[in-house]
């Protein structure tokens, strides 16, 4: 077994290997003056499974165009299979085909995944993908791990707790994460989901922030698998605030944190927003925000795939 951690995922691929108890393997990586990225590997890795660690992140595409010639080089150096652990997988936002009016949009998602089986990719590790309809883009092997065990792990007030959707959407998340907070504490919240609702009345008003259920006095915990310009979660928080929420508190796997973010956050009802390091922050982000290790369940995943480790 032989480990590579792409630019994008540096750190987390150095602390999967410790894990492991394995060396991370060289690799360079270098930019032409062009923009065009270059990539050598070792030649060590022929007959050894090797599994390539790169979020794909912003720069969405850099990372995705790295993690593809990554596969590729490695694929013709021999190795007997290539698995590409993906901590957060980039254009997954981008699930469905979207048509308006003469305008038609691409299946972006789908090409990802075509992409990378096409760079020799055998399987795929994932973590929180945004749909569960994104594995059946995958005509290779593919592991959708989840994050909410790593949350669970952390102190959650659980007698006057009540879980969080921030939209329709992310309501089959509270859901899940509900179910592991009941085996892991056995503590029922099943029935205790909220869910916010956005409208507007007309075209041009004010959106409305309908909260589905009661959060006056409660500890409210926000679920979700993405916080990007976090309008969504601040708008979401500001809402149960105002219906006499007693705290906020978000768990939200992947912190893209774009554009004006953080204070976006800063200035928010949220007390704490925990996010996990898919993505990778070098700097410090606020004192709101706290960052919670994959590791773990990586090396879970890893081992599972067997085979003899060797340094």
């Amino acid at each position: 077994m032989k480990i590579i951690a792409g630019s994008a995922s540096k750190n987390l691929g150095e602390s999967v290997a410790l894990g492991l108890g394995v060396d991370v393997s060289n690799v360079n990586i270098t930019k032409y003056s062009d923009g065009e990225t270059n990539v050598e590997v070792i030649n060590d890795l022929s007959g050894h499974e090797v599994f390539i660690i790169q979020a794909i992140s912003p720069p969405t595409n850099d990372n995705l165009v790295e993690a593809l010639l990554i596969a590729d080089a490695v694929k013709r150096v021999g190795a007997k299979r290539v698995i590409l652990v993906v901590p957060y997988y980039g254009y997954s936002r981008q699930d469905r085909v979207i048509k308006n009016g003469k305008m038609h949009s691409a299946l972006s998602a789908k090409l990802v995944a075509s992409l990378i089986k096409t760079a020799g990719v055998g399987s795929v590790i994932a973590v929180d993908l945004h749909s569960s309809q994104i594995e059946g883009f995958f005509d290779i092997p593919i592991s959708n791990l989840s994050a909410f065990e790593v949350f669970a792990t952390r102190s959650v007030k659980l007698e006057n707790t009540v879980i969080v959707a921030p939209d329709v959407g992310a309501l089959s998340r509270a859901r899940n994460f509900a179910k592991v907070l009941l085996n892991q504490y056995r503590v029922n919240l099943t029935n205790e989901i909220v869910v916010i609702d956005k409208y507007r009345e007309k075209a041009g008003t004010s959106e409305v922030m309908q909260v589905i259920g009661e959060v006056h006095g409660k500890d409210c915990v926000i679920i979700d698998d993405i916080v990007d310009s976090a309008g969504t979660l601040c708008n979401a928080a500001f809402a149960l605030q105002e219906h006499g929420a007693k705290s906020i508190i978000a768990y939200i796997t992947h912190g893209v944190l774009s554009g004006n973010a953080l204070d976006k956050i800063s200035s928010s009802a949220l007390d704490k927003l925990v996010i996990t390091d898919t993505i990778s922050h070098n700097n410090n982000l606020h004192d709101k925000i706290e960052i919670m290790p994959i590791t773990d369940i990586l090396v879970k995943a890893i081992n599972s795939y067997g085979g003899k480790i060797e340094t």
